[in-house]
C-alpha cells in the first residue's frame, strides 16, 4: 500500500468532523457568548465553563427586537411567495419559448441579477421616498422580489427545459386545458426545483442587511439592522449582539437542516439534460 493511500485511509474518515467544526466553530463560539454573564464577557483569557444566563435574550425581547424579527419574517415570505408567483411562469414561458432572442432574454434577466445592490440604491431610495414606502414592509418586499425574480427564473428554467414537452402536448390532444397541464403535470415534476428555489430566494431576504439599512428607521426595520443597532457610542453590547445573532441564525438553521434534501436534489436535478 502507497503512502499516500495510506494517509488517505487514516485520515480520511477524521477529515469531514474537522472541517465540520472549523465551519461551525464560529456560529458555537456566537452561541456560547450570547449565554455569558457581562462580567465575563471580554474577559482573557475566555472562560469557557462558566454559569449561563438568560439576561441577554431577555434584554432583547423586552426592547424592540421581537418587532424586527417578525419584520424580517414577513418581508422575507411575501417576498419569496410573489417571486415564485410571477417567476415560475415566465421561467416555463422562456422554456417553451421556440423564437429567435431566447438566448439574449435569459442572459438579460441573468445580468440584472449580477448588478451591485449598491447601484440602485439612491434610484429605490427617491422614488420610494416619492412613493411614500421608504420604512414600510411593502418598500422591502419590493425589493426582495426584483432581486429574487431574475434568480427564480433562472433557477427554474432547466428543470422546465428537462421535462418533456410530449407529455404536454398528449394532455393537450386529451383535451386537458393548459393551465391543468402546467399545474397538474409540468409543476409536480419540477417541485425539487421550486423548493431550491424557494430557499436560496427566502435566504436573501433574511440575510440583507444594506437595504434595510438604508430604506427602513423604525417600523420596518428587520433583524440584522436591529442588532446592529445595539453598537452604539455609548458602549458596544456584545451580550445583545450575540444573543441577537443567535437569534437571527436559528431560523436559517433550522430551516436548511429541514429541507436540505430538497435543496440539494432541487439543484442537481436540473444540471443534467438526459
Amino acid at each position: 500500500m502507497s503512502v499516500g493511500r495510506r494517509v488517505r485511509r487514516v485520515l480520511g474518515p477524521w477529515a469531514v468532523p474537522v472541517v465540520l467544526l472549523l465551519m461551525l466553530l464560529p456560529f458555537l463560539w456566537l452561541l456560547q457568548m450570547s449565554f455569558k454573564p457581562k462580567d465575563l464577557m471580554l474577559e482573557f483569557p475566555p472562560r469557557m465553563f462558566f454559569t449561563p444566563t438568560l439576561e441577554h435574550y431577555v434584554g432583547l425581547w423586552q426592547g424592540g427586537f421581537p418587532e424586527s424579527f417578525v419584520n424580517s419574517l414577513v418581508t422575507s415570505i411575501v417576498s419569496t411567495v410573489f417571486a415564485l408567483v410571477l417567476g415560475v411562469p415566465a421561467a416555463y414561458a422562456l422554456s417553451r419559448w421556440s423564437g429567435r432572442g431566447r438566448f439574449g432574454l435569459g442572459l438579460s434577466i441573468l445580468l440584472t441579477r449580477m448588478a451591485p445592490p449598491i447601484a440602485f440604491t439612491i434610484p429605490f431610495f427617491l422614488a420610494f421616498r416619492w412613493l411614500g414606502l421608504l420604512d414600510t414592509r411593502t418598500g422591502l418586499i419590493l425589493i426582495y422580489m426584483s432581486f429574487n425574480l431574475p434568480l427564480v427564473i433562472w433557477m427554474m428554467q432547466p428543470f422546465f427545459d428537462a421535462v418533456p414537452a410530449s407529455l404536454e402536448e398528449a394532455a393537450l390532444m386529451d383535451g386537458a386545458p393548459w393551465h391543468t397541464v402546467f399545474l397538474e403535470i409540468v409543476m409536480p415534476l419540477a417541485s425539487a426545483g421550486i423548493a431550491a428555489t424557494a430557499i436560496l430566494c427566502f435566504l436573501y431576504a433574511w440575510n440583507d442587511f444594506f437595504f434595510a439599512l438604508i430604506l427602513t428607521r423604525t417600523d420596518a426595520r428587520t433583524a440584522p439592522v436591529a442588532v446592529v443597532n445595539f453598537m452604539n457610542y455609548e458602549g458596544w453590547e456584545w451580550g445583545k449582539i450575540a444573543a441577537g445573532g443567535s437569534l437571527v441564525m436559528a431560523p436559517v438553521l433550522v430551516f436548511s437542516m429541514m429541507v436540505r434534501r430538497y435543496l440539494v436534489s432541487g439543484l442537481t436535478a436540473g444540471a443534467v439534460k438526459g
